[in-house]
């Protein structure tokens, strides 16, 4: 059996790198502490022709923000329709979450920095591309909860956003876990419990998830209209 090529990833293109190297320098001293000089030294240009790319250091900063947020506007979508339950929906969102944050925490910490260093307009470029899939999501987690699978007593919209922001927050300080955690695979561990925690917060044990179908049946027969006999 002949095996297929595996195709080579493209190379990045030098907008690429240059967000790539900016993420990490705003990562490490925030955008204050980074000039523009730093930027150019990293990719091996001169500070004109990073401005050829990104008119500004200000624009850069918004396009590192924006390549980060853009991941979701593409993958969130295929995520919810490939999966068929509520369950399998959680795990691929936070899966791909996790992952996509894990394999560079350097984006995490950027998200970090700028809530920290400049909240209102890091806020308000957060707004617009952040707000569909914050109300997709919340709209799968209220069906859940009108199914019977979810706590009654959940926020949706808040619990996405608690969710990012731990999976966030936890990224960014993975270099904190193998100093506190014995043992080997410290940050493996705890990804594992944010989700264990992420999930029995949202999802119904089996025995209250019984209950509560059997709640919304008995609802559902007492608000129907009985029938005269003749």
């Amino acid at each position: 059996m002949v095996s297929k090529a595996i195709a080579a990833a493209p190379e990045p293109t030098m907008r690429d790198r240059i967000l790539t190297e900016a993420t990490r320098l705003f990562a490490a001293a925030g955008f204050e502490g980074t000039s523009l000089k730093e930027v150019a030294d990293a990719v091996g240009l001169s500070k004109p022709a990073v401005l050829h790319h990104f008119g500004s250091k200000e624009e850069l900063r918004t396009a590192v923000i924006e390549s980060i947020l853009a991941h979701w506007h593409g993958e969130l979508p295929r995520l919810l329709l490939a999966a068929s339950g509520s369950g399998d929906r959680f795990d691929a969102v936070l899966g791909e979450l996790t992952r996509f944050f894990r394999d560079d925490p350097n984006r995490a910490r950027m998200l970090l920095r700028e809530a920290l260093d400049r909240p209102e307009e890091f806020g308000a470029l957060l707004r617009g591309p952040v707000r569909p899939w914050l109300m997709a999501v919340s709209g799968y987690i209220e069906a859940g909860k009108n199914n019977g699978k979810h706590h009654a007593d959940v926020d949706p919209e808040a619990y996405v956003v608690m969710v990012m922001e731990m999976v966030i927050f936890a990224a960014a300080i993975v270099n904190l876990a193998p100093a506190v955690l014995p043992g080997q695979d410290a940050a493996g561990r705890c990804e594992r419990e944010l989700s264990r925690i992420a999930k029995s917060a949202l999802f119904l044990s089996r025995t209250k998830k019984k209950t509560a179908v059997r709640t919304t049946e008995l609802r559902g027969k007492s608000s129907r209209p009985s029938r005269k006999s003749a």
